[in-house]
């Protein structure tokens, strides 16, 4: 079992890694492959300074900002728990969730990627590891079955059995392809059973898409 994470250690000023469709969650790991300049030289910043850095999505909905695209207030930040170098200079990363924040404000760019100061205040149950929550589980995994075959995506059921509610939901909130807004409102659930119902629910709504979308013009998938 991993260290509690003290709160008072967690940095006020963090990088951050705009990423569309990239959802990291507490508990969650995320693998990334780091090839841009900037973003090169902010994991070996981060690998010198606590080995943290935020990932947040841009918001199509918001204006551009002078140092990129507008971002959602809302991002989640990871630690690196596993490096390595590619012979072509990528890094080759996982990035595991640990609390998320809220941006406060935008700090000034360094090395040409953007950092910000963090507000973890509301977000402090993140840190309560392994905590109750109620997972409708057949329901779940009756929205999941449709939901994969409508997509062409196979899974290995017996390990999805196998695995706890809390990383089942974790697992699948972060990597069933949803839309960029789906998956901040995933990210932004105000408790884990929360997030639970609510993914229940755009599965069941991706399967109807998919059939909306193969069904004849002019007709409705019944």
């Amino acid at each position: 079992m991993a260290a509690p994470i003290d709160p008072a250690a967690l940095p006020a000023e963090i990088a951050v890694f705009p990423l569309s469709g990239a959802l990291l969650l507490p508990e969650g790991r995320l693998p990334l492959n780091i090839f841009e300049p900037r973003y090169l030289a902010m994991t070996e910043d981060s690998l010198a300074a606590g080995r943290m850095f935020g990932m947040i999505q841009p918001d199509p909905a918001a204006p551009r900002e002078a140092t990129g695209p507008g971002l959602y207030r809302i991002g989640c930040l990871g630690r690196l728990t596993s490096f390595a170098e590619t012979e072509d200079g990528r890094f080759l990363i996982t990035l595991t969730g640990m609390i998320r924040f809220r941006v406060a404000e935008e700090l000034e760019m360094r090395r040409g990627y953007r950092r910000v100061r963090a507000d973890y205040a509301p977000f402090q149950t993140d840190l309560e590891s392994g905590a109750a929550e109620a997972v409708d589980r057949p329901a779940l995994l009756g929205a999941l079955r449709p939901f994969f075959k409508a997509r062409g995506i196979e899974a290995n059921w017996d390990a999805i059995e196998q695995t706890s509610d809390r990383m089942l939901v974790l697992t699948l909130a972060m990597v069933c392809p949803f839309e960029v807004p789906e998956k901040q409102a995933l990210l932004e659930a105000a408790t884990p059973s929360d997030r639970a119902a609510m993914l229940i629910a755009l599965l069941q709504m991706g399967v109807h898409g998919t059939a909306s979308a193969d069904a004849p013009p002019g007709r409705r998938p019944s």
